[in-house]
């Protein structure tokens, strides 16, 4: 069950699809990794859809990913007395910590440490953007402000500062229970929203301990500006275009994307593109024309993954959004003029052995009889510097650990399966040749390369590329 396509596609599991069966259905769809949304639905619900994941693995028999996507801080108003007040620009009221029910004149904003960061001419965010506000007077306990535009606010709307980094953390006390919860039923990622600076993702990283691979979600200007820092501690990233979107002007989105990939591809970090990529979807059998170009240009990008997320959760076409998506994808990698576009961003080397190895074997890859390159990686990292390199041929990740597969689903261009850690020369060359055509890459008399480390048997960058040839008829050499 090869892909036909490089970029990878993540699922949402929500009630419309985390039944066993749709959720097999979306793997042969297409689906490579399978989000989990904790912001919805209880711990119940999440362990039954990754048991639906792992049964469909198993059946497939293709490592399937499964990632855990926290929550993060929620800063929300107050309630008010009517449940929702009118509005218009000119509008003045107060904001508070008093708890009791707001109206036309103020209204509690129950977090000072938003109070705290808030400086006079500052503008606030509320109702995904709905709503703009600029600040007038303020102190560590209340701020006056002024309607900008909008037209009524309601109960417990959400409240952003795209101008101040908030002093909280990014793990509330309801991440750090749903993360302990993620790690012990076995997930492969764990997304943590909200991230402003790498402090927390280091927070993250400790916490996790190596027992899931941990991704920044990056869906606030901070971020944006500490994106590189951040990038230290990542081991993947995604673009949450959503409240990207709400704390950026609509011209800076597409901009923004850009420098996220193009850093993460940099890095050989796997880079997601998320929100709204077929969100007519949930409600309607095929997509607008401007959401296929959305996919089809983040393809074009080189992005690793593309995510679907109410179109899967909750919407009425869960595996016909899959399928879509897939097609997309594909047509643009049939577009003779994909590969120059996408490796007109293509990563600077490393001066190490290793780059060097993988620089070799991309380079060796081009001709025309070469069917595909084997990779033999135990931790995943010489896998992911083929994938940086973003061969055209197929790439195969042999791993002898089901995590390292299972992460590796996430990553462009990697076919990655379960195989023997080889402990020879010839173990290595025999393996990779008997999975590159059990697995349907290569053909009789067909070049495989090979990218392997010594000593076998043990963790580090891949030291040895080896050349090989399909045997005229199918077994072992």
């Amino acid at each position: 069950m090869n892909r036909a396509r490089r970029a990878r596609i993540v699922a949402t599991l929500g009630p419309a699809s985390r039944a066993p069966g749709t959720v097999k259905a979306l793997a042969q769809a297409g689906a490579d990794v399978f989000r989990l949304n904790f912001s919805h639905g209880s711990h119940e619900d999440h362990a039954a859809a990754l048991k639906a994941v792992r049964g469909a693995e198993m059946a497939l028999k293709r490592p399937l990913g499964v990632l855990a996507d926290l929550q993060g801080p929620k800063l929300r108003l107050g309630k008010f007395a009517d449940g929702e007040i009118a509005i218009k620009p000119g509008h003045r009221m107060r904001f508070d910590l008093d708890s009791a029910p707001g109206d036309a004149t103020r209204v509690q904003m129950p977090h000072p440490e938003i109070f705290k960061a808030l400086r006079t001419g500052m503008l606030l965010l509320l109702d995904d953007g709905r709503v703009r506000l600029r600040v007038g007077e303020r102190a560590d306990d209340w701020a006056d402000v002024t309607v900008e535009s909008g037209t009524k606010l309601s109960d417990r709307k959400g409240v952003a500062v795209p101008e101040a980094i908030i002093p909280v953390s990014a793990l509330t006390p309801k991440d750090r229970e749903d993360l302990a919860f993620a790690l012990r039923i076995g997930v492969d990622w764990v997304a943590l929203s909200f991230v402003q600076k790498a402090e927390d993702m280091a927070e993250l990283k400790r916490l996790v301990g190596g027992k899931a691979a941990c991704l920044a979600k990056i869906e606030k200007p901070q971020a944006l500006a500490q994106l590189e820092s951040i990038l230290d501690y990542c081991d993947g990233v995604m673009v949450a275009r959503g409240d990207l979107g709400v704390e950026l002007e609509p011209e800076e989105v597409p901009v923004a994307q850009k420098q996220i990939i193009r850093a993460a591809r940099q890095r050989g970090v796997p880079v997601i593109v998320a929100t709204q990529m077929l969100e007519s979807m949930t409600a309607a059998p095929a997509p607008t024309r401007a959401e296929a170009s959305d996919v089809a240009n983040a393809a074009y990008e080189g992005a690793d993954a593309l995510m679907l997320s109410a179109e899967t959760a909750s919407g009425d076409y869960p595996l016909e959004s899959v399928g879509v998506m897939s097609r997309i994808i594909e047509r643009v990698e049939a577009d003779p003029m994909w590969p120059s576009l996408m490796d007109a961003e293509h990563a600077g080397m490393d001066d190490i052995d290793a780059d060097a190895l993988v620089a070799a074997a991309r380079k060796a890859g081009e001709a025309q009889s070469t069917a595909c390159v084997v990779v033999f990686t135990t931790l995943g990292g010489t896998a992911r510097r083929m994938a940086r390199e973003r061969p055209l041929q197929p790439v195969l990740a042999l791993t002898p650990n089901a995590s390292t597969a299972r992460r590796l689903a996430l990553v462009w261009g990697l076919e990655s399966r379960l195989g023997r850690e080889p402990s020879s020369l010839e173990e290595v060359t025999d393996d990779a040749v008997a999975a590159a055509m059990d697995y349907g890459l290569a053909q009789p008399g067909q070049r495989i390369l090979i990218l392997a480390g010594t000593p076998f048997g043990a963790p580090g960058a891949a030291n040895l590329l080896r050349l090989a040839h399909a045997p005229a008829k199918k077994g072992r050499r």
